[in-house]
């Protein structure tokens, strides 16, 4: 399988990511610059963590104008399959390839710690591994994580079960104690109506690699990789 990871001016999680993909998961990994107007024929795209640009205005705003962006929405378009983490997710909303937007976290400051979310479906490439209702343990690391959308538009996710992930305690129960960044309804991933476009606030590939202590973030990936292998 060929994964390619677009790499923006400020991403800091790319090689995070590659590595997972290449070193844990031994998988194919083409870096895509984001001024590059080709995906060289990959399967699955990834957009990783960082601060694109500088997070200036707001996360994301600058990054969904860039060349690469217009082949990602084509390929989407087309059902290709794309997964964005953290400010990969705020990219995706930006460039409304994902419903909803990204908010400063109530208390104005850059959270970076574990944190516990719970999977919400098993029907998508993402979640395909896990159990509904089973906590996994994935570290959070960003300013403007708390998702926000409208009414109709969280009625239309939760009908169409495209909430991917809530945040939650360790026991699985999802509370307002758990919500650490004050995410409507504790969202902390969704994808789009399609079910080919992912997005999700926690760092999977920050819980991929046994020398972490913690590969809660692998079943996400093997997830991805079982799908394309019974295609």
């Amino acid at each position: 399988m060929k994964f390619g990871v677009v790499v923006f001016p400020g991403s800091n999680c790319d090689h995070d990511m590659i590595y997972v993909l290449k070193k844990c998961l031994g998988q194919q990994v083409v870096a895509l610059w984001h001024k590059d107007t080709s995906l060289q024929n990959v399967d699955f795209v990834v957009l990783p963590g960082g601060f694109s640009y500088g997070d200036y205005l707001r996360s994301g705003a600058i990054a969904r104008f860039s060349p690469i962006m217009e082949a990602v929405t084509a390929f989407a378009g087309k059902g290709g399959y794309v997964f964005g983490i953290c400010n990969g997710f705020q990219i995706l909303c930006e460039a409304h390839l994902l419903p909803g937007v990204l908010l400063h976290n109530p208390s104005h400051r850059f959270i970076c710690r574990n944190a516990y979310i719970r999977s919400e479906t098993t029907d998508s490439l993402v979640t395909a591994t896990t159990v509904a209702g089973e906590p996994l343990k994935i570290p959070v690391a960003h300013g403007e994580g708390r998702y926000y959308a409208s009414e109709a538009v969280l009625e239309r996710l939760n009908k169409n079960h495209q909430v991917l992930f809530r945040y939650c305690d360790e026991d699985g129960r999802v509370t307002g104690q758990a919500n650490l960044n004050g995410s409507l309804e504790n969202i902390a991933g969704i994808c789009n109506a399609r079910r080919n476009v992912f997005g999700m606030m926690p760092h999977p590939e920050r819980a991929a690699d046994a020398h972490l202590g913690n590969t809660d973030g692998l079943r996400i990936f093997e997830g991805i990789l079982q799908a394309f292998a019974a295609v």
